[in-house]
């Protein structure tokens, strides 16, 4: 039997498919939504940016679009062209994903983790004609790192526009011209409204890259809208919300289930911060009466940790997100009591899918919430495959799971290969992930494909031993990874972040595992660390974490071995 007020088409021949429920489809452009919510709610908040001291109601953030829209063709872009935006929450990152959609133009996200060689990997692959940013702020000199990464050889880039900041100092970058925000602002040119389509490219995202190098994932305004929409309805959003989203724009968590779905429904969304503070956003939630909070566990776990923490009234939260990484059960149960978020909801994805696949209801039980990744989106198909033979599983079985449909990418930005690697050709997307399908028509996550540790034969999931430690009383937050044994293949090991003022030893969190869960699952090794590598949109990149415990311990002989 499935879930309470879940419609869907599970397989008849009880194989791993699921089918969403279906509903109208959005076919309009980023830029007609835009102009269509401003026109409905014209006076309602549409974004409050607390660190720049700017609101703006729907009526004046249509104006600020068409304005930098103007402001795009003063600089030559014409539709197509592309422009890349390599700031953290602002303003301004906001007005140039609705101005570049209302022009035509294809934003870039840019990374604001990049450094030179990154930067100058993503200007030559995206060709690129314009790059907005800021010349430095609290995370780099990005101004020393745009001349870095243009080592005495002429890139695609045409021009430098400056976002607002306190340093005006011109760039040593030689390009054909460079000017700033506001000289923009003051001299656009005419564009032409409805150059893009619905299934036009409206964005290039580069993933996160905690695999590998970063591939450019093009999004269509088809796949965003519509991935906003069917994300909201499952928020119940209206535009009574007001979102307070500490996510990084740049990722689609904030760009998409921010403000996609901000956009669709009308609701007000809230930026606390340029990059993810803890107590700004606190201070946001209480300040702002915000009904809907975002984050991944690790923004969650910092504010649940703050010391002042029980000053604020999040009382006025009703729902929000929890996604971008494996979310821990006791986790997700503090959010939920302690924050005040009765219709927290989990939702599973990727940049590739644009990126919602799968996502808990608001109204579902807490023990599904908590112990499942939802079930899947309206619109979407799921199945979960055996990786080798690629035959669906029986319900209940492990495989990787696939989706298709309106939210599939349309494809790798000038790499055909790794699409055609990526998508097959019935159009289903490999995501790499393992996870199971329920006879309740709901997900377990089992974690990534190439994170599964093979310990003597004996296949270990990750996350199930994470979720397992999560449960120690002194353990704040841990990651599982497998590290290369010579007798064994793999072996277990755990970095573990203590909660504050406490302390542990390796050998009380292994006696802690004995007896309840399988020897093979005990952690071999115990790393206590104050925190973990991640990209800017807070992923754990566990590949570093193998690498720094393979160089640490002296394995880089067994490592080379296991992988021969």
């Amino acid at each position: 039997m499935l879930a309470h007020g879940v419609t869907l088409g599970l397989s008849v021949d009880s194989l791993s498919y699921l089918r969403g429920a279906e509903m109208p489809l959005l076919e309009k452009t980023i830029s007609q939504a835009l102009a269509d919510t401003a026109a409905k709610y014209p006076d309602r908040d549409a974004l409050i940016v607390c660190d720049q001291h700017v609101r703006l109601t729907w009526r004046e953030l249509d104006d600020a679009a068409t304005g930098a829209a103007r402001g795009l063709a003063g600089l030559g872009l014409q539709p197509g062209d592309r422009a890349g935006i390599w700031a953290s929450n602002c303003v301004e990152w906001v007005l140039l994903q609705y101005a570049a959609a209302r022009a035509g133009v294809v934003l870039v996200n840019v990374n604001p983790a990049y450094r030179s060689h990154e930067l100058r990997y993503v200007l030559q692959r995206s060709h690129m004609r314009a790059l907005f940013l800021r010349a430095r702020d609290t995370r780099a000199d990005y101004r020393a790192i745009l001349g870095e990464s243009r080592n005495g050889d002429k890139l695609p880039l045409e021009h430098v526009v400056w976002l607002p900041a306190d340093d005006k100092k011109r760039s040593s970058v030689p390009v054909d011209h460079e000017t700033d925000w506001q000289e923009i602002l003051a001299n656009g040119g005419d564009f032409r409204a409805g150059s893009a389509g619905p299934h036009d490219v409206a964005n290039i995202q580069y993933t996160s890259g905690t695999t590998g190098s970063p591939k450019g994932v093009m999004l269509s305004h088809h796949n965003l809208l519509n991935n906003g929409m069917v994300m909201g309805q499952g928020l119940n959003a209206t535009e009574r919300d007001r979102v307070c989203a500490p996510v990084p724009l740049y990722h689609c968590f904030g760009s998409v289930i921010g403000s996609m779905v901000s956009v669709v429904y009308g609701a007000a969304l809230i930026l606390p911060s340029a990059q993810f503070d803890a107590l700004a956003t606190l201070e946001a939630v209480h300040r702002e009466r915000a009904t809907a909070l975002y984050g991944v566990p690790t923004m969650f776990i910092a504010e649940l940790g703050h010391p002042e923490f029980a000053r604020f009234d999040l009382t006025s939260l009703r729902t929000g997100v929890m996604a971008g990484a494996p979310c821990p059960i006791e986790i997700m149960k503090q959010v939920v009591e302690r924050m005040h978020i009765p219709e927290l909801t989990i939702i599973y994805g990727q940049t590739e899918s644009s990126p919602g696949i799968t996502m808990s209801r608001a109204n579902d039980p807490l023990e599904l919430r908590v112990t499942t990744v939802g079930t899947v989106l309206p619109n979407t198909e799921v199945q979960i495959i055996d990786p080798e033979t690629r035959a669906r599983v029986p319900i209940g079985q492990q495989g990787e799971l696939c989706t298709r449909g309106y939210l599939v990418m349309k494809g790798y930005d000038a790499d055909p290969a790794a699409t055609a690697e990526a998508v097959d050709a019935d159009g289903w997307l490999h995501t790499g992930d393992l996870a199971v399908l329920r006879p309740d028509g709901y997900f377990s996550f089992r974690g990534r494909a190439k994170d599964t540790i093979i310990r003597g034969g004996e296949n270990i999931y990750p996350r199930e031993v994470e979720d397992f430690l999560h449960t120690h009383p002194k353990i704040a937050d841990v990651y599982v990874i497998g590290i290369p044994d010579a007798k064994l293949g793999e072996t277990v090991a755990a970095w573990v972040q203590l909660r504050p003022g406490e302390e542990a030893t390796e050998a009380e969190i292994r006696d802690f595992c004995r007896g309840k869960i399988a020897y093979f699952k005990v952690p071999q090794f115990v790393r206590f660390v104050d925190g973990f590598p991640q990209t800017v949109t807070k992923k754990i990149q566990k590949f570093l974490m193998r690498d720094f415990e393979i160089k640490e311990r002296g394995l880089e002989k067994v490592a080379g071995q296991a992988t021969a």
